[in-house]
């Protein structure tokens, strides 16, 4: 059998369908896949802003101590949604704690998500990860819409949502570093 190019993309093409096939190797590749294809996401036009409505939102800590949004008003807050069985959540986290390691003593980074704490709390220790991570205790606000994971927002300190994304995103883009050093110095 002559390896061509027809030949050799129809190889991968299957090697890769077995892979999807096989249940531990799906949710790896899929991470993998939704990282190479997320981008920077962009900034909401000034006339399409959202406010929120209410700061009256409190939050459980699960590796730190909980939170009410109402102390967090007339700061920059970043608000991810995720859950640790969510591909294009797991996708966006190495660059969520990669801003939050550079950006965590001048915005405020709420990690939500509604398991339990033994599975959150392993899946940060088996990831490295050290971002801070809360359990809703009471409705989140308006216009915020945590259904669909990952969902994460970029709220300035006059509470305007300047960017909200739906799926895996590469949060730690040049774009949105100067966004948020922008909205930190207003």
């Amino acid at each position: 059998m002559k390896f061509n190019k027809k030949n050799i993309s129809n190889l991968v093409f299957v090697f890769i369908l077995v892979l999807f096939l096989i249940p531990y190797t799906r949710g790896v590749i899929q991470v993998y896949i939704t990282r190479f294809f997320a981008f920077s996401p962009s900034v909401i036009e000034q006339q399409d802003r959202q406010y929120v409505a209410s700061y009256d939102w409190k939050l459980e800590g699960i590796n730190t101590s909980g939170v009410d949004l109402k102390k967090l008003k007339g700061e920059v807050i970043l608000i991810n949604f995720w859950a640790t069985w969510c591909p294009p959540c797991i996708a966006e986290m190495p660059s969520l704690q990669e801003l939050h390691t550079d950006y965590k003593d001048t915005v405020a980074f709420l990690f939500v998500s509604n398991e339990e704490n033994v599975v959150l709390n392993k899946f940060m220790k088996s990831k490295g990860y050290n971002f801070p991570i809360y359990r809703s205790r009471s409705e989140f606000p308006e216009p915020l819409d945590g259904s669909s994971l990952p969902t994460t927002y970029v709220i300035d300190k006059g509470g305007a949502i300047i960017m909200q994304k739906v799926g895996a995103a590469d949060w730690n883009s040049k774009s949105v570093r100067r966004l948020l050093d922008s909205l930190i110095v207003k």
